[in-house]
């Protein structure tokens, strides 16, 4: 069931939408060649057992695309992983495309948002080209996430990007409802048709998460943790994504990062 927001409800959602973006910031800060997933793990543990009515989302969640319940307080995808990244004891090397996935609840509400980058001084350009481009569809997508428009909207704007690289584009996993849960309704497709689905309306609040491989749209479980998702083919992937609340104005990013970049 697809609920709506009133005005206050998306004031009270934008500190778990200030929290998870100062984590993710910070973590991009610090994570450096060496830098282990465990280590980001443990960072992300800390800063929310230190603030009061913060809860993770990702500890003992078990839903049916995972295998047991995740872990975890992150999920940090290396090269060809690309969702639901399980941390596990690996020193990133120089080079390594990491991407960061969080999820917090913070007094009843959650934000969730995934950034990608490259550690340290080995930047290759096809990955720094893959994450513009998830980021150039995240911008594309937010931009149509206005009332009177349509999820296709959100959906095609977000799929022209893709194409405009080249890349393929899987339509399993995407964007989601978000309120009192992580995950709710409803599915925002990474591409679909303009002016189709479900009419946008004030109070929306939803994830929106463009997430591409260089060149499969072709993704398995990893045996071994029964949970992160890898290209068939090894290619790497990147992936970007905003909680966003839709109002009769320009939509809310919630989780912006962009107040803590100055």
């Amino acid at each position: 069931m697809i609920e709506l927001k009133t005005p206050q409800e998306i004031e009270a959602m934008r500190p778990a939408g200030r929290f998870v973006a100062s984590i993710l910031h910070d973590l991009q800060e610090m994570t450096h060649v060496g830098t282990n997933l465990l280590e980001i793990d443990d960072f992300v543990r800390r800063r929310i057992e230190s603030r009061q009515g913060a809860q993770s989302c990702y500890v003992d969640y078990a839903p049916d695309f995972g295998t047991g319940p995740f872990a975890h307080y992150i999920c940090t995808s290396v090269n060809d992983a690309v969702l639901h990244g399980v941390p596990y004891d690996y020193a990133l090397q120089d080079g390594d495309l990491l991407s960061l996935d969080l999820a917090i609840n913070v007094d009843g509400w959650v934000a969730d948002s995934a950034i990608s980058f490259v550690v340290g001084q080995n930047q290759d350009p096809e990955d720094l080209r893959l994450i513009r481009c998830t980021q150039e569809a995240l911008a594309a997508g937010i931009d149509q996430a206005r009332a009177g428009n349509r999820l296709g909207d959100i959906s095609a704007a977000i799929g022209e990007v893709a194409r405009s690289y080249g890349y393929p584009i899987n339509l399993e996993f995407g964007g989601h409802g978000v309120g009192r849960i992580m995950h709710g309704d409803p599915h925002v497709p990474n591409d679909g048709r303009a002016h189709h689905g479900y009419r946008l309306r004030p109070g929306l609040v939803i994830a929106i998460e463009p997430w591409f491989l260089k060149t499969t749209d072709e993704i398995y479980q990893d045996p071994q943790d029964g949970w992160t998702l890898k290209a068939e083919d090894g290619s790497r992937g990147a992936h970007s994504e905003h909680t966003i609340a839709i109002t009769d104005a320009d939509p809310i990013i919630l989780t912006d990062r962009s107040f803590l970049e100055h």
